[in-house]
């Protein structure tokens, strides 16, 4: 039953239920979200898929690749070869990165190429530097493979950057890689490219794996501006990239990431996908294949499409009197909500059961960050603006 707007936040906001969804940070924002599904004019500000349609040119090769059969057919584990070549055309083209289709792998979506990844890298006992906050399926793969997380900080004051010194300062002997999330979720942060250079001379330095996820590259807004750490100078051979379709071409649902290596490293996780799912579906591929190759002008639209949410979204937290780092990338805002007066995950309840509004606590993304919230741009401006209004209905009844 939906709690009406009178009942205060001690009421709305059990003990219980915060314990009971609070575990860890993927289970956190599962559970949100399984709330959120309940509410009928909820309007979802929380999870990371893309609410733009898939462009239609992409889900008519899809359909070309069923009527004529192609897509009834297996695909290798490894991926289509005219997939694998055309990511890694990309790569070479835009990102600078000499990669050819051998160092390729077609994932089931970025979420298992992480985990294969990680899988693949790490022995037990070995640790990886990973940025905090940070997305929380990582702390799952390093989990299962043995390995330890070495969380470093990143800070508003800075934008989230991520700074060589604070790397430096977490290398141990046992250090096995740095992971890289530029643009980051969840913070929008990116690491700047000066700052990544830095970083790669260390890796050398200590002979360190960098592992560079760039699932969110094509959506970085100025004064911010990517950079591949797997096209500096002597460090593809240290480098395993991962990215995708889904963010970029708003596919989520088509679930087609990518790994790119060196082939031999490409081989040994190729082995663990064959073990684990096999080939990724056909069909997501073929429309992957017309995604990279096809037209272009479709992201160029969702790039302004976002960065007009962007300016909505930040003009409208700071009316409300949040602070936040500037959101250089990707699609979201993290946001300083300790002014309310509650902690972050009790104010997501707050929203989500008397305003409807589903937005992602802080501690869903690393347990410090309890003031904190993720705010994503995945609706339209109208549909945003009107969540503003309902946030700033709520605090204007309860602070």
């Amino acid at each position: 039953m939906t709690k009406t707007a009178s009942e205060t936040p001690r009421q709305i906001v059990s003990p219980g239920e915060l314990r009971a969804v609070a575990a860890d940070g993927t289970k956190l924002r599962y559970r949100l979200m399984e709330m959120g599904s309940e509410i009928d004019d909820v309007i979802a500000l929380g999870r990371g898929d893309p609410d733009l349609k898939t462009p239609g040119h992409i889900v008519e090769a899809a359909c070309r690749a069923i009527e004529d059969g192609r897509a009834d057919l297996p695909a290798p584990a490894a991926g289509l070869k005219d997939l694998r070549d055309a990511v890694a055309h990309k790569l070479r083209t835009d990102n600078g990165i000499p990669v050819d289709g051998d160092g390729v792998l077609i994932t089931s979506g970025s979420q298992e190429g992480l985990f294969l990844l990680i899988q693949g890298l790490i022995e037990p006992g070995d640790e990886i530097i990973v940025p905090d906050p940070r997305y929380t399926s990582y702390d799952q793969a390093i989990e299962r493979a043995g390995g330890m997380m070495r969380l470093v900080p990143t800070h508003r004051q800075q934008d989230f950057d991520l700074f060589p010194e604070v790397v430096e300062e977490a290398i141990t002997p046992r250090t096995r890689a740095v992971l890289l999330v530029t643009p980051n979720n969840p913070t929008a942060g990116i690491v700047s490219p000066a700052n990544l250079k830095k970083i790669a001379e260390l890796a050398i330095e200590h002979d360190l794996v960098l592992i560079s996820d760039e699932i969110y590259e094509r959506y970085v807004y100025p004064p911010g501006k990517h950079l591949s750490v797997g096209s500096l100078p002597g460090l593809f051979e240290r480098t395993i990239t991962l990215g995708g379709v889904s963010k970029t071409y708003a596919m989520t649902g088509w679930r087609v990431g990518y790994v790119a290596s060196t082939p031999e490293f490409t081989d040994h996780l190729t082995g663990l996908k064959r073990t684990i799912s096999g080939g990724t579906a056909a069909v997501s591929q073929y429309a992957a294949l017309e995604a990279l190759s096809g037209p272009q002008q479709c992201v160029d639209d969702f790039y302004a499409t976002y960065s007009r949410r962007r300016e909505v979204m930040m003009r409208g937290l700071r009316d409300l009197g949040f602070d936040f780092g500037e959101p250089l990338g990707a699609f979201y805002v993290f946001t300083d909500v300790s002014s309310v007066g509650l902690s972050a995950l009790a104010f997501s309840y707050l929203l989500l059961k008397e305003a409807h509004v589903l937005i992602f606590p802080g501690t869903a993304f690393g347990e410090r960050w309890s003031d904190w919230m993720r705010i994503s741009l995945l609706q339209p401006v109208d549909v945003i603006e009107e969540g503003l209004d309902r946030i700033r209905g709520v605090l204007e009844r309860h602070t």
